[in-house]
């Protein structure tokens, strides 16, 4: 009788230090997950410090993973500590080409800066293709830089890494994908700007007040923002839109209007894509004429930032007292 309490006991002393154990586990196992999922996430929004946290995080869990380790590399490459990605990258034990890029790449950055003798910017990296004049470079810092002070006004925002600016030449440096002709400058998660169009003062000012605003729609929150928002705000932030009547012809869908816009290579359909999603946030703004009031920007701010919390119709609905197919039809008929 002894013997079956004693062994009944240590069964039991088993069980719970199994069931611990496999707690401990689980436990470890949804810390890794949800590590995973935000490494992913800051990655895909260019929240390059949020990614090296993570990232970092999750090589202490795997100090052996090489994947890991070039992403960490990646990340500090992203936030323009190019001395910092050279000096780890050489504290490995193993090299691939993807290492040697960032490597080289580091470098030359380095030597091109201080042979062009551009000072960083405050609040942009920005990468040249070849040698561009430097009062280009200069005068495309210097503008980003007023508009980057506007828009933290107009939002109350402070992004939290730097944004990242590409002044190229060829195609070959102008994002993923061929472009249509009707393209200019262009965010996909980097401003890109076509050196040559910093000769025109006219044409580059509300363009890249433009594409600076899809920065920040992207860096105030990790949500997917539908294309007809995106480009709608930002129509509303440069102001080159304003006054234009509506297209001739059949409007397009709500399915066109949140399909990227670059797809599209007639220039008179892409316009046509870009009055209806300005005049859909006018509705929404409620926008008297070509007034908008800070207030409603600081709005559009919250209700972006609650999209991955309550979803995209459920979050305009609350704001607004509108979905999407709601401002579609207000518009289109």
């Amino acid at each position: 009788m002894l013997f079956a309490i004693v062994a009944g006991v240590f069964a039991l002393g088993y069980m719970v230090h199994a069931y611990h154990e496999a707690s401990q586990k689980r436990k470890a196992f949804e810390e890794t997950e949800r590590l995973v999922v935000e490494f992913n996430e800051c990655w895909e929004t260019a929240d390059w410090k949020c990614a090296e946290k993570s990232v970092r995080a999750l090589l202490e869990k795997t100090p052996g993973d090489a994947n890991l380790k070039l992403h960490l590399a990646g990340t500090l490459y992203e936030q323009e500590r190019y001395e910092d990605c050279i000096n780890y990258i050489r504290t490995l034990d193993y090299r691939d080409e993807d290492l040697n890029f960032l490597e080289k790449k580091s470098e030359s950055l380095i030597r091109e800066m201080q042979e062009l003798g551009i000072a960083r910017s405050m609040h942009f990296r920005i990468e040249f293709e070849g040698r561009p004049n430097k009062n280009d470079v200069l005068e495309a810092l210097s503008v980003l830089e007023v508009a980057y002070d506007s828009l933290c006004r107009l939002f109350d925002f402070h992004p939290e890494n730097k944004m990242h600016v590409v002044l190229y030449q060829s195609s070959a440096y102008q994002g993923s994908g061929p472009r249509p002709e009707w393209v200019g400058a262009v965010f996909d998660g980097k401003l890109r700007i076509p050196v040559g169009m910093m000769q025109y003062r006219e044409v580059y000012r509300p363009m890249l007040f433009h594409e600076l605003t899809h920065a920040f729609i992207r860096a105030m929150t990790r949500a997917k923002v539908p294309l007809w928002l995106n480009e709608g705000v930002a129509q509303l932030v440069d102001g080159s839109r304003m006054d234009r009547e509506r297209p001739p012809g059949a409007a397009p869908t709500l399915k066109a209007l949140v399909t990227p816009f670059v797809g599209e290579s007639r220039t008179d359909e892409a316009l046509k894509l870009y009055w209806y999603s300005l005049e859909m946030v006018k509705k929404m703004f409620h926008t008297k004429g070509n007034q908008t009031s800070r207030d409603q920007f600081l709005k559009f701010r919250t209700c972006i930032q609650e999209f991955r919390l309550k979803g995209v119709d459920e979050s305009l609905k609350e704001h607004y007292g509108v979905t999407s197919r709601e401002l579609w039809e207000l518009v289109s008929h």
